[in-house]
């Protein structure tokens, strides 16, 4: 008796445990979530290195982790890891994985690593990458092969899915507690050093009508690809390949298990973008967004993986990515400390997510990409900004679906910034003190500041009224045309407070005078504002 309430126990356990929703991604009058456990969500994410994820290393991961302050974690999910030996599975590391984040409250997303991994098979297992007559390689125009799998290969296709379906439904079985939020299907796809394959399968297929989904997709007569596409041809073609076996793989792992399926982009130059091949041709560069799209419904989200420094070249592949039909996700950038002020820009476009590559103390540094640095100072300047939107995560991610959001990152220039509230305008400015404008100033150096690192985010809460949070700058308001004439604007009231578990917001005292006579202004301490605007 008592074993058989004891086995009704478990399954009820397991019952409600599996009563929680699954994550999802909603798309409202052109905004974007990610829900988890049924409310939006805002990643802050922390990658590890490629190589860190295995049992031995995750007690260098998860210290890491803990002082970036981040709320998920992506790890790679190696195909050769869980599949060495055909047909016969391991999810041993998977398991630990869940059960370590799990004791620690943290959500991961997962990085399918197989076919292509930046370009190559080398996460592949050795009876996937050792046998090309079975599981061939791109050739180039002159017959040389590519370190690249052909995409055009039934076998890979199909060993691949397999592969990547037992893990689907390994995870549906373990995961009832919705630990995993999303899952990456291969890693930065393409090819280098050819804009297409020329074997003779794909030769053949170069020579047909291009597929209807991308004619009605883009609103193209039919043709073959030359008639199509002209000079674009071949790279179109490499990118609907490319995207066509993807979005295979995706549809039969959604089917077992639809969590969020996203594909990430290794970028070309958003302002001169080289010719294809140069860059991985056939990923999903800004160029085939549309590409992607039709040939791979099954993904969810493509995501850029940013490792520009330069603040004119992050600011616009934010731009090309954030689009009605695609929520924008940072799935990488560099763990820089350059990189950190970007976290401002991109939770302002309303994105989902923001991860940092290389986030753990294994000591493997991939600059010049990323940081010198493999110790604590590498993760303090995202910490820093994590600390800032931590507490109230959830708010964030609600207004940014719900309202308007906007941030604003210290470019490399320095210049000002003036963002377009609706009613009312905002100046945001850096290398200021706390008291005192510059006018008056001029013989007063401004604040030192040992790297670019400033930035702030702003949600609407009403027609009049602002959510603030920043570091190391100076935000003033102004009150918009719709006005007409005014004397000028001014503070109703300005509260600094918190957020409690609940959402609720807890006020803890007024600023003014010095505090708002200059504007407000935020150093390296986190503090956050309710601000309500008024004109007289």
């Amino acid at each position: 008796m008592r074993a058989a309430l004891a086995t009704v126990g478990v399954l009820c356990a397991a019952a409600a445990a599996g009563a929680v929703e699954i994550p999802r991604l909603v798309t409202r009058d052109g905004r974007h979530a990610l829900f988890v456990d049924g409310a939006p969500f805002l990643v802050l994410g922390a990658q590890v290195n490629n190589s860190s994820a295995w049992p031995a290393a995750l007690p260098q991961v998860w210290p890491a982790v803990e002082q970036m302050q981040a709320n998920t974690v992506s790890v790679p999910i190696a195909w050769e890891q869980i599949e060495p030996v055909e047909g016969r599975f391991d999810f041993s590391f998977l398991d630990t994985l869940l059960q370590q984040a799990r004791q620690r409250e943290l959500r991961l997303i997962l990085l399918w690593f197989a076919t292509w991994k930046n370009n190559g098979p080398a996460y592949a297992p050795e009876w996937v990458k050792l046998d090309d007559a079975r599981f061939p390689r791109v050739v180039t125009k002159d017959g040389a092969r590519l370190n690249s799998l052909s995409p055009h290969a039934p076998a890979t296709l199909d060993a691949d899915r397999k592969a990547f379906v037992a893990f689907l439904r390994h995870l549906r079985e373990v995961d009832v507690q919705r630990t995993v939020i999303a899952i990456q299907v291969q890693n930065e796809p393409g090819t280098y050093g050819s804009v297409r394959d020329y074997s003779p399968r794909a030769e053949a297929l170069f020579n047909q009508t291009v597929p209807a989904a991308l004619l009605a997709k883009l609103g193209k007569p039919a043709g073959n690809w030359t008639q199509v596409f002209g000079a674009d041809a071949e790279e179109f073609f490499h990118a609907w390949s490319v995207a066509h076996f993807i979005g295979q793989v995706a549809a039969a792992g959604k089917a077992e298990y639809a969590l969020p399926l996203y594909v990430n982009a290794a970028l070309r130059d958003p302002f001169t973008p080289g010719k294809p091949g140069q860059y991985a041709s056939g990923g999903p560069t800004d160029n085939v967004l549309d590409v992607y799209r039709a040939a791979a419904p099954a993904i969810d989200v493509l995501a850029p993986d940013i490792y520009m420094r330069e603040s004119a070249k992050y600011l616009r592949v934010l731009d090309l990515y954030a689009r009605p039909d695609n929520p924008l996700f940072v799935a990488e950038t560099g763990n820089d400390r350059a990189y950190a002020r970007y976290f401002f820009e991109v939770v302002g476009r309303q994105a989902i997510g923001f991860v940092p590559f290389g986030i753990d103390f294994t000591g493997y540094s991939n600059f010049p990409l990323g940081a010198r640095a493999t110790d604590a100072s590498m993760v303090e300047p995202f910490a820093a900004n994590y600390r800032l939107l931590a507490p109230f995560a959830r708010v964030w991610a609600r207004l940014s679906f719900e309202g308007r959001v906007w941030g604003a990152a210290q470019p490399d220039d320095d210049a000002d910034r003036r963002l377009d509230l609706g009613r009312w305008i905002a100046d945001v400015s850096w290398n200021k003190w706390q008291f005192g404008s510059k006018e008056w100033l001029r013989t007063v150096e401004a604040p030192a500041r040992e790297y670019r690192d400033g930035g702030l985010v702003v949600a609407q809460l009403g027609p009049d009224e602002f959510l603030v949070t920043g570091r190391n700058v100076r935000i003033a308001f102004e009150a918009g045309p719709v006005h007409g004439k005014v004397g000028g604007t001014q503070y109703a009231r300005v509260e600094e407070g918190r957020y409690d578990a609940a959402g609720a917001w807890v006020f803890e005292r007024v600023w003014n005078g010095d505090q708002t006579d200059y504007g407000l202004n935020f150093t390296t301490r986190p503090q956050l504002l309710r601000v309500r605007l008024a004109t007289y």
